[in-house]
């Protein structure tokens, strides 16, 4: 057991290397929607089950968690540092009872010090903040996953350049945490453009997009890197992200991983339509 005092955490033995994560967190509040709702939940029955066993795919349980949401943007990358959490509920227009949804999570402040001191460490500045409460991209899918609120967790913004390169250095910097039981999880969505009026193209052209992706993560980690760098170069990129907020945390995810290799765990294509991935390293 090794101890960094500037950050105060602690570091623990695991029996292996935690892999990194990309997981698509839905729309809103999406697995407590009602038939009668809006938005029915059958669309989302399939992520929602990838999401409850996730935990089993994982094995180990973490120590902690540092999450990546594609709903906080800063300009340095900043660390949520709360002892406690609060919830964020960051979506509109959703029924009564999704803004009454708890998950009551511990902060993990020694965590968020270690993150600082590696991104420091990298040469990179980097900020905390104790107040913005966890956003919906971090406690809607992290009740499926561990509904007990078991596991500890902080948070990492993104940066508002949105610079694919950044974010993989971000990552790569980040990547000793897989060896000290922290669990890495990019939480966006691969797809992300529900508004288009051409939903027929949009929906053949994410399915384009998410081929090329999909090749992207599961090549060698050189590769992969190049490739992700320029994603928006690729087939149906724009078609699928018009901005690339949600397929950042991916980025963070995939330099993480090292040389890890990537493979795809979860697909489908939603109400039949719009293609959507997750994806796995190590």
């Amino acid at each position: 057991m090794g101890v960094h005092p500037a950050a105060g955490y602690v570091e623990s033995m695991t029996i292996s290397r935690l892999p990194t994560l990309m997981i698509p967190h839905g729309g809103g509040p999406c697995f407590w929607m009602s038939p009668t709702d809006p938005q029915p939940p059958s669309i989302w029955d399939g992520l929602g089950a990838h999401l409850r066993g996730l935990a089993a795919e994982i094995g180990e349980r973490p120590k902690a968690i540092l999450v990546i949401s594609a709903h906080w943007e800063t300009p340095t990358p900043t660390v949520l540092a709360a002892e406690r959490h609060s919830l964020l509920f960051d979506y509109n227009g959703f029924p009564e009872h999704t803004y009454r949804l708890t998950y009551p999570a511990t902060g993990a402040p020694e965590l968020a010090g270690r993150v600082q001191n590696l991104l420091a460490g990298a040469g990179m500045a980097s900020a905390s903040e104790s107040d913005r409460g966890l956003d919906h991209g971090v406690f809607v899918p992290f009740k499926l996953i561990y509904p007990a609120a078991e596991v500890p967790i902080a948070q990492l913004s993104l940066c508002d350049d949105l610079d694919p390169e950044r974010h993989l250095a971000i990552g790569r910097a980040l990547a000793p945490l897989r060896d000290e039981g922290v669990l890495i999880v990019g939480s966006g969505l691969t797809f992300h453009n529900f508004w288009s009026r051409d939903q027929a193209n949009l929906a053949e052209g994410s399915v384009v997009f998410d081929d090329w992706l999909t090749a992207a993560v599961e090549a060698p980690a050189d590769r992969r890197d190049r490739e992700l760098i320029h994603w928006a170069q690729a087939p149906g990129a724009r078609l699928a992200h018009p901005r690339e907020e949600h397929l950042l945390p991916l980025m963070v995810a995939a330099g993480a991983a090292g040389g890890d290799v990537g493979r795809k765990i979860y697909g489908e294509r939603l109400a039949g339509a719009m293609a959507n991935s997750g994806y796995r390293f190590g």
